[in-house]
Parts: structure tokens; C-alpha cells; sequence
């Protein structure tokens, strides 16, 4: 997947679906073949125009954007309704700001970034594996040494672990590192990891499974282990971000909040970290606020309104900064 460069007009071929009215105003630019009449022949030409977008609703699973045209312009200044039907085809044509880009890039690269790693593990052997976007890749599969009368247990079962740290420790495993697997191989080894590295062992998310290897591993994707690693991760990251912003003004430390503070703040450079709910992305003066912070070499994160730490920061309007020096 390729990201457009700064300014590019990109064509997309899309199909008109049902319409459907939805909160969004989007302006977007058609081009269509309109009939024109030339004295007492009629023309086919091709008119580029641009029509507002009265409704225009998304699903976060859905394949399509529901979208209702109305009256438009025509490049000579006259206005014309689009009739349009379930199944048309029309070519979208968006003009690409630059921190919409920027975002794409980071979006293309984070499809090669790990985004958990899964170590499923029994007595006999451990399978690593890496949750990325795209899939599932194994990584390693690393075998216990044979246990019984004639082999000293503890000795072989103390390699055993420490093969596998040694792996896991060595590579970039996301957000977390999910231990699965029968029996009670998965605790004995998040103690054996608890005692030589404390830093990884707190990456440690345990979930019990019926089988070890590949089936186990498809067990916990089944059971949304991953989804919701990554959705207690993001959203732990946002309550630390707020908090801190409500602690700062507590003790009436370095904090912006509201549209006329957070300008203010922008104005002087003093933005570390600008927090914005996702409610507030959609207007244009946010986004252009969002633009000069990142150019400013600040951090733009937004928060999610669905859960607590995004209903505290929509009680300060929406909009609050974490500030390098102080502004009052």
C-alpha cells in the first residue's frame, strides 16, 4: 500500500450506495458526464462538480460510507441536480492535507510493526508468534528437553524457560506479550520470567487454552485476546494522558484547556502533547490546530469519548494540552 504525497489529487472509483442521513458535512468533487445543450444539438461533456454532502454516515465495520448527493455546480457557474441510483459508478476526487498524509504513512507502516506477540506454550515445546495487521507469522518454535526418570526435570525444565526468554527478549513484541497455553506451564513460566526480568514479566497477559501451538493460538484470536490486549492498551494510554492533564490543573501546574487557551498555548510553542476527543476531530479549526502543534514538533493523541477518561476530557470542552512552560 502506497501513500499519496503531499497535494496530490487522488482519484477513487467508488459505487453510490443506499443513502442514508448521518451527522458528517463533507465536500468532496465528482466528475460526471452531464448533458449539456449546445443551441438546438445536444452534447455529452465531461463536467467536473461540486456537490455538498448533506449525509454521510459510516460504520467502523462497515465496507461502504452511505453517502446523499444534492444540487450542484457545474463549471459554468450553473446549478444542476445529480440523479443517481443504487449501483452508479463515480470517481471521488479528495485533496490531501498534510497531516492526513502524515497519518496514512503511519498507518502503512504500522501494518508491518508487530502488534502482539503470542507465546503459546506446554511441557513440550513454546510456539512465538507476532499479531500483526495483515495476519499471523510464526516466528519460532523452541522444544523442552525430554523429562522423566532418566533426565534431572529441573535442570532441563531451567534451559527450557531461559531458551525462551532469551527469544522474547530479544525481539519488539507490540503492545504485550500474551502467554497461552494448558496445564499450568504458562504460570510456572511468567514466575521463572518474574524473577530475572521484571520489565518484560510486566508485559505478561496470561490466558488459559485447551491445546498449545497453532490450535491454541487460533483459540485465543477466536475469543478477541488480542483485540482486547490492544483495546486495554490504548485505552490505558489515554486515562494516563488525561489524568495527568486534570492532575496539572489541580495543582494549577502546565495545562491548557478549551479552545481560546489551547490557541494561546499554540501561539507560544508551550504545546507538549495536545488531547483531543474524537468528537472534536471532525471540525476544521480543530484540525488546523492539530496541523500547527505536530509542526511545532508536539504530540497529537486522540481520545476516545466511549469510555471514561474520553467523557472527562469532553468536560473540559474536548480540548486540553500538556504544556512545555508555562502560559498564565
Amino acid at each position: 500500500m502506497l501513500a499519496p504525497r503531499g497535494g496530490e489529487r487522488v482519484a477513487r472509483q467508488g459505487r453510490v450506495g443506499r443513502p442514508d442521513d448521518g451527522p458528517a458535512e463533507r465536500r468532496v468533487v465528482l466528475r460526471v458526464r452531464a448533458r449539456r445543450d449546445v443551441g438546438t444539438a445536444g452534447e455529452q461533456l465531461l463536467d467536473q462538480i461540486r456537490p455538498t454532502v448533506p449525509g454521510c454516515g459510516m460504520e467502523q465495520r462497515a465496507a461502504e460510507i452511505p453517502a446523499q448527493l444534492g444540487a450542484v455546480e457545474v463549471d459554468d457557474g450553473l446549478e444542476r441536480t445529480v440523479h443517481r441510483c443504487v449501483d452508479d459508478d463515480l470517481t471521488i476526487v479528495k485533496e490531501w492535507r498534510e497531516h492526513h498524509l502524515r497519518r496514512i504513512q503511519e498507518a502503512v507502516e504500522a501494518t508491518v510493526k508487530p502488534l502482539v506477540t503470542v507465546l503459546a506454550i506446554d511441557d513440550e515445546e513454546a510456539l512465538i508468534a507476532v499479531v500483526h495487521q495483515m495476519g499471523i507469522r510464526e516466528v519460532a518454535v523452541i522444544r523442552a528437553e525430554r523429562q522423566g526418570k532418566m533426565f534431572p526435570g529441573a535442570d532441563t525444565r531451567a534451559a527450557y524457560f531461559q531458551e525462551v526468554t532469551s527469544k522474547v527478549s530479544s525481539m519488539d513484541l507490540g503492545t504485550a506479550l500474551l502467554v497461552i497455553g494448558p496445564g499450568f506451564e504458562r504460570e510456572d513460566f511468567a514466575r521463572f520470567l518474574r524473577d530475572r526480568d521484571s520489565a518484560l514479566a510486566g508485559m505478561i497477559r496470561l490466558h488459559g487454552t485447551s491445546q498449545a501451538g497453532v490450535a491454541g493460538i487460533q483459540e485465543a484470536m477466536k475469543a478477541g485476546l488480542g483485540a482486547k490486549i490492544l483495546e486495554e492498551t490504548r485505552v490505558a494510554q489515554e486515562t494516563r494522558l488525561v489524568e495527568r492533564v486534570l492532575e496539572e490543573i489541580a495543582k494549577g501546574g502546565l495545562f491548557a484547556y478549551g479552545p481560546q487557551e489551547i490557541q494561546t498555548a499554540i501561539d507560544s510553542g508551550a504545546v507538549e502533547t495536545l488531547l483531543v476527543t474524537d468528537a472534536k476531530v471532525k471540525d476544521l479549526a480543530v484540525e488546523e490546530l492539530m496541523r500547527r502543534v505536530e509542526s511545532a514538533r508536539g504530540t497529537v493523541v486522540i481520545v476516545s469519548s466511549r469510555h471514561e477518561a474520553g467523557k472527562k476530557l469532553e468536560g473540559l470542552g474536548g480540548l486540553a494540552a500538556l504544556l512545555r512552560f508555562p502560559i498564565r
